[in-house]
């Protein structure tokens, strides 16, 4: 759900930078390749994300929920030379799709892919004592949304940005009766305003994107 006209998102993404070859190459393949492509990080979310990673200096990403790498791309254009993502998903046929476009990119050597639940991955990353993460981006299973949450702020850095997709959900979020995919991301929105520990804005791009900063 777009919650402005379609004409002024079109105008939004006329004057914003414009995605390199290779993704809008991938944006095509994924249409044309799998079963539900609105799964796919818009433009003006890439852009964004991208956006992010630049100006925070970051150097290290972590992305729940790869789908075929499109942000996983935007997010690792904005990476330095010697930048880290790693990005996590359960589908090998999607992952396949993103594995081939990672190659073709001279930014697919920054990328590394972890095969596999996404709180799994998390609670591993946390009993292994990883490195703290500059950025966090999850867009995966929505029931899951808070669980995300609380093992993300455990592998953020201080000062560290996690940013959550979808998180009005088509304006679901407003309905009284609410599935378990609302009810997570309705949670999670919940949880983010009372935590001490973080500052958010919830931004109205696309399906709703949470900005969390870790402080």
């Amino acid at each position: 759900m777009n919650f402005i006209p379609k004409e002024i998102e079109n105008y939004a993404l006329k004057r914003s930078k414009k995605p390199s070859a290779l993704l809008d190459e991938l944006w095509a393949y994924t249409h044309a390749h799998t079963d539900a492509p609105q799964m796919l990080t818009g433009p003006l979310e890439g852009n964004f994300l991208h956006m992010l990673v630049s100006i925070s200096g970051a150097k290290r990403v972590l992305e729940i929920g790869t789908f075929t790498g499109y942000s996983a791309l935007w997010m690792a254009q904005a990476l330095p030379a010697d930048g880290k993502l790693i990005t996590c998903d359960v589908s090998e046929n999607n992952v396949s799709i993103a594995k081939q476009f990672f190659e073709k990119s001279e930014h697919g050597s920054k990328i590394t892919i972890q095969m596999g639940p996404g709180l799994k991955i998390l609670q591993k990353m946390i009993e292994s004592g990883e490195d703290p993460f500059d950025v966090i981006f999850v867009d995966a299973d929505k029931e899951n949304y808070p669980r995300y949450f609380q093992k993300s702020l455990e592998l953020i850095k201080n000062g560290g940005l996690m940013v959550f997709d979808n998180t009005l959900w088509s304006g679901r979020v407003l309905d009284e009766e609410q599935d378990a995919e609302t009810k997570g991301i309705d949670r999670l929105n919940i949880m983010i305003e009372n935590e001490k520990r973080v500052q958010n804005v919830l931004l109205t791009i696309r399906d709703g994107m949470q900005l969390v900063r870790k402080v």
